[in-house]
């Protein structure tokens, strides 16, 4: 199924394909604070539709993901791995896309504080 979202003001819009069978509540320091609920998905199942200027980057810890926000209105959409190949894997922060219940996606507790 195709899913669309975005951040708040819309700057940074994004598609992407996949089955929405889950969502992980992680408890590290920057999820637990943002309240995401993150959805892993292959990259390349995420099509981004934003100039690269509208894009940021924060990184903390060990830098294995990069976590994304609209330099506007500072919604995190997604996280991505840091490391290079095809088995990358994009976070999209289910909260920002369209037309979805929340209610309804089976929601797994992630202890990220322990890694």
């Amino acid at each position: 199924m195709l899913y669309k979202g975005s951040c708040h003001c819309g700057r940074v819009a994004f598609e992407v394909e996949g089955e929405l069978d889950g969502a992980v509540s992680c408890n590290c320091s920057i999820c637990a604070r943002k309240g995401a609920l993150l959805w892993a998905v292959p990259h390349g199942a995420l099509r981004l539709r934003a100039a690269p200027v509208d894009l940021g980057t924060y990184l903390f810890n060990r830098h294995v993901l990069q976590h994304r926000f609209c330099r506007n209105c500072g919604i995190h959409v997604f996280a991505e791995d840091t490391a290079p190949g095809a088995e990358r894997s994009a976070y999209i922060n289910i909260r920002c896309l369209e037309d979805i219940d929340l209610a309804a996606v089976p929601v797994h507790q992630f202890d990220g504080r322990s890694m």
